[in-house]
């Protein structure tokens, strides 16, 4: 029996689509960038729109590993995982005075209109009282909850039922931006970090560029939800 296919919008170069294929799943990413580091059969394209292309009855392209197009319809897929781009809810931006669009919720839509199990993902907003574009009843997933040597706190909502393991006291220090870790630091794996091989060690994404690890969250948290996802899956077909 072939593993159910789960559609990963916002792919970047596939740290979420990693964990979902070690839980059982079958990726197939979505982004509006070429990823030649995406491991998974790919569609290059605008998140929203495939969504919507899909929802409408119509198929949707996708260039497998061997580099042949097949095509995709919405009653092919079993579940998806969305990852929209975070820029707007984090400090950096507000400091710099940037515009970037809301897309959680036009997303949400979307998957709700597609009446898939869905996960959200996204970061911790800089003030959740103000966020623009929230998420709902969101569940917290740190590294230190998996062992891995790097917090890296993200959000996820699902529309079906995933518990948080126990979230342990941060005992260990961030290394600070641009510095390279020191025995007994968990590393900061964000802007100019330095490092990137020990990234990808912590990260379990030996495929990665430094722009990818950035953006990824580790594949171990969509390994974690993806489990449950799919014995819910597996319990309504029952």
């Amino acid at each position: 029996m072939s593993a159910p296919i789960l559609l990963d919008l916002y792919c970047c170069q596939g740290g979420a689509s990693r964990g979902y294929a070690d839980a059982g799943w079958s990726p197939v990413g979505i982004d509006i960038d070429p990823q030649p580091r995406y491991p998974f059969p790919f569609h290059q394209g605008d998140a929203i729109e495939a969504m919507a292309t899909l929802v409408r009855g119509d198929s949707l392209p996708f260039v497998d590993p061997d580099g042949q197009v097949q095509h995709l319809w919405l009653s092919d897929i079993t579940a998806a995982h969305a990852s929209p781009p975070c820029q707007a809810r984090t400090k950096a931006q507000k400091i710099r005075g940037n515009e970037h669009p809301n897309l959680i919720a036009p997303t949400r839509d979307l998957l709700i209109k597609a009446g898939l199990p869905y996960v959200i993902e996204n970061v911790v907003p800089e003030n959740a009282d103000t966020d623009p574009d929230p998420l709902i009843d969101p569940m917290m997933l740190c590294g230190a909850m998996f062992g891995i040597e790097t917090y890296r706190h993200r959000l996820f909502e699902t529309n079906f039922e995933v518990e948080a393991p126990e979230h342990p006291v941060h005992i260990f220090r961030n290394t600070k931006m641009g510095r390279r870790p020191v025995e007994g630091e968990f590393m900061h794996i964000v802007g100019n970090f330095t490092d990137p091989e020990r990234a990808r060690r912590i990260m379990s994404m030996p495929w990665a560029s430094r722009d990818g690890l950035r953006e990824a969250i580790p594949p171990v948290y969509a390994e974690h939800i993806g489990r449950r996802m799919l014995a819910h899956v597996e319990a309504v077909a029952a």
